[in-house]
């Protein structure tokens, strides 16, 4: 039976998948589907982030190993949890036997001005370190999502947005760490070992689309661009990314 682990980004937990996991089962056939929160986030929200994103891999391979699933493990990570998944392979290659990254981008492959769109950067530092976590939730969903919503249907994610902030609050120092291990990552220029697939939204308001094409370019990877979605890509088409990993998976064996 495959087991799917799915990594989030940057201060976001596995509630934020919300049907995603469901429709990945259904959509490719996954067996297993294990949801991680790091440290800092969601059901660990008590706790001290690392700083790094080496010590974010060991945490994950740490905890996946205490659930007692055996490897190799299959990883569908997004944004920083990309980052994670790309170390993770680095360091213990014989874990995964698949990845699946979605909107990420890694220094020194990509310009920092291409990591994180220069017309952010007011707007991330004041709300993320310092507004209210109204405002920091309605920021995030403007950044990394583009799907049309309804009045009502874009109050009620946010509304389940500020009660999992409410319920398991991500401390600004938390906040701070994951960036310094998003930002002080450096990843090798040889690709991770095992079958990868890249996924991109090219309408991401908060990381350049060209830094998933120059990664699938360097790599020599099979990459699928959706039109219209934006930086969280299962939020917005959750069934698209499913339908693409089951098409590749099906070409591979």
């Amino acid at each position: 039976m495959s087991t799917w682990i799915l990594l989030r980004g940057l201060m976001r937990e596995a509630r934020h998948w919300g049907d995603f996991p469901n429709q990945f089962k259904q959509v490719s056939g996954a067996g297993r589907i294990i949801t991680v929160d790091f440290p800092g986030n969601g059901s660990l929200s008590d706790q001290t982030s690392p700083s790094s994103i080496v010590d974010l891999a060991d945490y994950c391979r740490s905890y996946v190993n205490t659930l007692g699933v055996q490897p190799p493990y299959q990883v569908l990570a997004l944004s920083l949890g990309a980052m994670v998944a790309v170390e993770w392979s680095a360091m213990h290659p014989a874990d995964l036997e698949k990845l699946v990254l979605i909107n990420t981008s890694l220094a020194p492959l990509n310009p920092f001005y291409h990591r994180l769109r220069p017309g952010n950067y007011p707007a991330l530092f004041r709300h993320l370190l310092c507004g209210s976590i109204l405002e920091r939730e309605r920021i995030i969903l403007n950044l990394t999502s583009t799907l049309k919503r309804t009045p009502e249907e874009e109050s009620f994610l946010l509304e389940q947005w500020l009660s999992f902030a409410r319920n398991s609050p991500v401390s600004r120092a938390n906040i701070f760490r994951q960036l310094l291990a998003a930002i002080s990552f450096r990843a090798g220029k040889a690709p991770p070992s095992v079958p990868l697939l890249m996924l991109a939204g090219q309408q991401d308001r908060l990381v350049n689309v060209k830094c998933s094409i120059a990664l699938a370019n360097l790599w020599n990877c099979p990459i699928k661009l959706h039109p219209n979605a934006g930086h969280d890509l299962p939020l917005d088409d959750g069934e698209w990314v499913a339908r693409q990993v089951k098409e590749w998976i099906d070409a591979t064996r």
